[in-house]
């Protein structure tokens, strides 16, 4: 492995200045003004899995967005690794508040990264995590150390919910056919303490609209006569938890897992200093369920947040309105043996019952995805926490994650294949928000960890 070691060193300028070229294409899978950058990022992304001897490599197209597809089996007898990622971002809205343009990459130290870090929206989620295995593929290839079939599928839709996946995985399941899939879309503790994801919370994404009045009103003259939309909307909201923090929804927590008090001292062994939690998000205290730590708040426990919410006036100046509508978006993170689609018309059914007579109450279901628990026992997670191991010089801590990745239950499900989940960002990385950001530590050491997993999978697979 010290071959693989001189030759990243000898590449890291390179690896990084082709990073920050892909960093440039604005793939922003969500506004359709930029379908054309995604599907340049497409073409761009299967140029470089050409260029590192990918073989097979194709542009698969959906309904939607593209899917990159490409392969190379270099024995019918080695297992098969299934890298996924996606190489679409988020929308870098709003742009003010960046301190520099969001797709045009700068590299500057922070306290965090003292060695630098890369700004730009995708830096981190999930452009530079892809990247890095396309170099450490790189590495193996050119090395003559690649010691297990690799197949990329690398999508374009992860930010709009991946809606043309599943189909694409149904519909190739033999192309897909591995033993394990490979993500690289989380993150670990910090640089001194390595992880591992060990579980997702799922999704259940909800929009809801309050209607009023047949049109907007004088609020002089129809105020405290007729119900106020939002006024209306604002309380609905409010009773969604109760002083204790706990969802109010009629059977949200039927399902939900109950970990071991062993589990839960184990998550709470993890480095967190909660002062310099609360500096670093700048607020003055912290608020959630009452009974649970932070850290087992963002990890084990389901959650209801409002992610948006508007109607009436909102330009400059005044205008004293009475609206008609108003609106909100409302996404609830669910937990282990919690079903999406359950919570779903649970939500809508308490939902609509909030309402007074005065007005009337339409729910709609966007997207949602399955949580996930992934076993510690098994020959992919001990490869990996092997590789981990070995890059770090400690063993990683098993973690569970708070933010979603709907298609690891899917793959589980369609192409019958675990996932390992070796993220190399930092939960401070502000992805999604302005000054999205990943550290070169991070990138380098990503590149340096994935060949490990390959030797060491290899090895446990023989056995």
């Amino acid at each position: 492995m010290k071959e693989l070691k001189g030759y990243l060193e000898a590449n890291k300028q390179r690896f990084l200045d082709e990073l920050l070229e892909l960093l440039r294409i604005p793939s922003v899978s969500a506004d359709p003004k930029h379908t054309g950058d995604v599907r340049r990022m497409a073409e761009a992304t299967a140029e470089h899995l050409k260029a590192v001897g990918v073989d097979h490599v194709e542009i698969c197209d959906t309904a939607g967005h593209p899917i990159v597809y490409g392969e190379k089996m270099v024995n019918p007898k080695a297992p098969t690794v299934l890298v996924y990622g996606h190489y679409d971002v988020q929308p870098a809205d709003p742009i003010s508040l960046w301190d520099s343009p969001p797709f045009e990459p700068v590299v500057k130290k922070t306290s965090l990264h003292p060695e630098g870090a890369i700004f730009a929206r995708g830096a981190c989620d999930d452009k530079g995590q892809v990247f890095m295995h396309v170099k450490a593929f790189e590495m193996m290839v050119k090395s003559d150390m690649l010691p297990c079939n690799v197949k990329f599928m690398i999508e374009g839709e992860e930010e709009v919910g991946s809606k043309n996946l599943d189909k694409f995985c149904r519909d190739n399941q033999k192309k897909l056919a591995c033993d394990v899939v490979l993500i690289s879309d989380t993150s670990i503790i910090d640089h001194q303490t390595p992880s591992l994801t060990v579980g997702l919370r799922g999704l259940c994404y909800m929009e809801v609209e309050v209607s009023g009045p047949n049109k907007d009103l004088h609020s002089g003259v129809y105020g405290g006569a007729v119900a106020n939309p939002i006024n209306v909307l604002c309380q609905m909201i409010a009773s969604l938890h109760d002083a204790k923090r706990h969802v109010t929804v009629k059977g949200f927590y039927d399902d939900v897992e109950k970990v071991s008090s062993k589990e839960r001292k184990m998550m709470n062994a993890a480095p967190y200093d909660e002062k310099r939690y609360m500096k670093e998000l700048g607020v003055a205290d912290l608020m959630g369920e009452k009974g649970f730590s932070t850290i087992e708040r963002t990890g084990i426990r389901p959650t209801l947040d409002v992610n948006g919410i508007w109607g009436g006036y909102t330009g400059e100046g005044a205008k004293t309105v009475l609206p008609s509508k108003a609106f909100a978006k409302i996404s609830m993170r669910l937990v282990a043996n919690q079903d999406p689609h359950k919570i779903e018309v649970l939500f809508q059914k308490h939902f609509e019952s909030l309402a007074p007579k005065s007005v009337k109450v339409k729910v709609t279901a966007h997207h949602g995805g399955w949580p996930v628990v992934v076993p510690t026992n098994s020959v992919e997670y001990k490869a990996s926490e092997k590789a981990m191991e070995q890059a770090f010089g400690k063993k990683p801590l098993p973690q569970r994650g708070g933010g979603s990745i709907p298609i690891v239950a899917m793959f589980d499900q369609v192409l019958n294949a675990k996932s390992v989940l070796m993220g190399f960002g930092l939960d401070s990385d502000d992805i999604h928000s302005p000054n999205e950001h990943y550290g070169l530590f991070n990138f380098y050491k990503g590149i340096e960890t994935i060949p490990y997993f390959y030797k060491y999978y290899a090895e446990m697979k023989k056995k």
